[in-house]
């Protein structure tokens, strides 16, 4: 079968292609650059905790060792903290790395990967698609045609691969725009990332507050200065004089020594593409969603775009066409980038417009610094990684079910647990594998050797409905988990979201959840499935991207 094609070699093109080369699906990354990126320190992005472990996982390489993980967090409101926090490996916080490093990383992991071939210097021009493959041609050193299986477009906000589609993709422009400098220097906390809304000694004029510092390593610090609305000229004159205030300001004194590395100037729109999938089509990252206000990321939401695509595209590369499973992509995750643009949307006028009656409204200030604190930090509605609430592959309620710490459509809780050789490992260690998880809670196996537990109890029959399961899948064992009793089956999708937790050995009820977790029932040896599964992936995919577009609509975004 021909490999998956995947247009863009940034950070989510490059993730997309190590995550199906661990599922043994080929594909083929066209670069439309010279395959290095410059280093522009001043261009770094945040990893929250499980995007991070994405990475980690797909590339073995600890992001904590090539970026800054932040020791804590603070945020100011003139002279007076009003929030503040500390991590550590408990409770890990966010990780700040420039973008080139972090793509350095990402191309390091695919060297030697025979299934990953990364070709330079090929920009897209043209493609169509037929109901065997795509193909599509590029132009440049190594202009040819190239066949592939489906083809997704990580290009990027001006996607080609979206406008070659025909795809809309409305929103509001210049939402935010932020002047910034990456420098050398020492700040009073060291490793601290810093908010600080109008600060003592703002003077008038341009970008004076709202400052946030996060650092970065070798004592370097990217520095954002939030600029009013307008199309004021951030001159070099200009940033060097908020550059020299803000650290004297900080250090309370004198400005203290610092290096300038660079500057920039980073502008935040607020778009949302109508569609994420067409026929064997499909966009990820930027070229699907553009979001950043109020602190948040959208690579975050581009690295999970590639943790709930990868899976589906790899069961469709391997057993033909599951149309239900794929389409569950767009509504599944353009529902929650929708929520996500509703919802600050919604805080902006609040958190940024000054005067008026909420100035005067007791407590006003410190909520709006909560929203802040939310999109910085990954929490709440605005950061938190998404449930995915009314998807197509919830099941329907199952005799034995019983509710856990963890909701169903949300991510499970990263417990330690026995695999099949006896091995203590991370359950996220286990995900993007391709196999269902499936997880019994048994108190004390801790301390038993896998000969004793695998033949006594319920795990002789939990064994034969694992092995039953339409779709491969890993059996592991948990001393405890969080709301689970003992004797509680967790099954868990290849992303790491739950479909639902049994009490007991219930083999009806688990294949029930699988199959609909995986679509429905898998198709036939034509590559059609049963006409009811067609019918449910019609309405389905129908459904999803009707409520999309008009969950866009309420976001007040206008059509470009």
């Amino acid at each position: 079968m021909d490999p998956v094609i995947i247009v863009g070699a940034g950070p989510v093109g490059l993730t997309l292609a190590l995550a199906l080369a661990r599922q043994e699906v080929p594909s083929v990354v066209l670069d439309e650059g010279p395959g290095e990126d410059e280093p522009r320190p001043a261009r770094s992005v945040v990893l929250r905790e499980d995007t991070t472990e994405l990475v980690k996982r797909l590339t073995g390489m600890p992001l904590t060792a090539v970026g800054s993980p932040w020791a804590g967090w603070r945020s100011m409101r003139r002279k007076q903290v009003t929030y503040e926090t500390s991590f550590d490996d408990t409770e890990p916080g966010p990780v700040h790395i420039a973008q080139h490093v972090l793509t350095g990383v990402l191309r390091a992991a695919l060297v030697g990967e025979p299934l990953v071939e990364v070709v330079m210097e090929s920009r897209l021009d043209s493609l169509a698609q037929e109901p065997s493959g795509v193909t599509a041609h590029t132009r440049g050193t190594r202009g040819t045609w190239w066949r592939g299986s489906y083809l997704v477009g990580c290009d990027g906000p001006r996607s080609t691969v979206r406008k070659l589609q025909d795809i809309r993709f409305p929103g509001r422009t210049a939402v935010e725009r932020h002047a910034v400098a990456a420098l050398r220097t020492e700040l009073p906390r060291p490793g601290e990332a810093l908010l600080h809304r109008m600060p003592p000694w703002r003077t008038s004029g341009p970008f004076a507050g709202e400052i946030s510092a996060r650092p970065l390593p070798d004592g370097v610090w990217r520095l954002d200065w939030l600029m009013p609305p307008g199309k004021e000229l951030v001159t070099p004159e200009l940033l060097l004089d908020r550059v020299r205030e803000t650290l004297g300001g900080w250090a309370e004194g004198p400005t203290p020594p610092y290096e300038l590395l660079d500057t920039g100037v980073h502008t935040v729109h607020h778009r949302l593409a109508r569609r994420w999938r067409d026929g064997r089509v499909l966009l990820a990252g930027d070229a699907a969603h553009l979001l950043g206000a109020l602190g948040t990321h959208g690579l975050d939401e581009g690295l999970r775009d590639v943790d709930n695509l990868a899976w589906k595209l790899a069961l469709a590369w391997h057993h033909g066409p599951h149309e239900a499973l794929l389409d569950s992509y767009q509504t599944e995750r353009r529902a929650i980038v929708a929520a996500r643009l509703r919802a600050a949307d919604q805080a902006l006028p609040l958190v940024r417009g000054g005067g008026g009656l909420r100035s005067y409204v007791p407590g006003a200030a410190r909520g709006h610094d909560a929203f802040l604190v939310e999109g910085h930090l990954g929490q709440g509605t605005l950061g938190a990684p998404g449930v995915h609430t009314g998807s197509p592959l919830t099941p329907p309620p199952l005799e034995g079910e019983v509710p856990v710490g963890t909701p169903v459509g949300a991510p499970v809780t990263d417990v330690r647990v026995t695999a099949e050789d006896g091995t203590f490992v991370r359950l996220r260690g286990r995900l993007g594998r391709g196999a269902l998880l499936v997880v019994l809670i048994a108190p004390g196996t801790g301390v038993w050797e896998r000969r004793h537990w695998m033949s006594a109890g319920i795990m002789p029959r939990l064994a034969s409905a694992v092995a039953a399961l339409p779709q491969p899948a890993e059996l592991l064992v948990a001393e405890s988990y969080p709301g689970a009793a003992a004797h509680t089956v967790l099954l868990v999708r290849p992303d790491g979201h739950l479909v639902t937790a049994l009490s007991g050995v219930r083999p009806a009820s688990l294949y029930t959840a699988a199959e609909t977790a995986l679509g429905g029932p898998a198709p036939t040896e034509t590559g059609v499935g049963a006409a009811g599964t067609d019918a449910g992936a019609e309405t389905g995919a129908g459904t999803g991207a009707e409520a999309g577009a008009e969950v866009n609509a309420g976001t007040g975004a206008g059509s470009r």
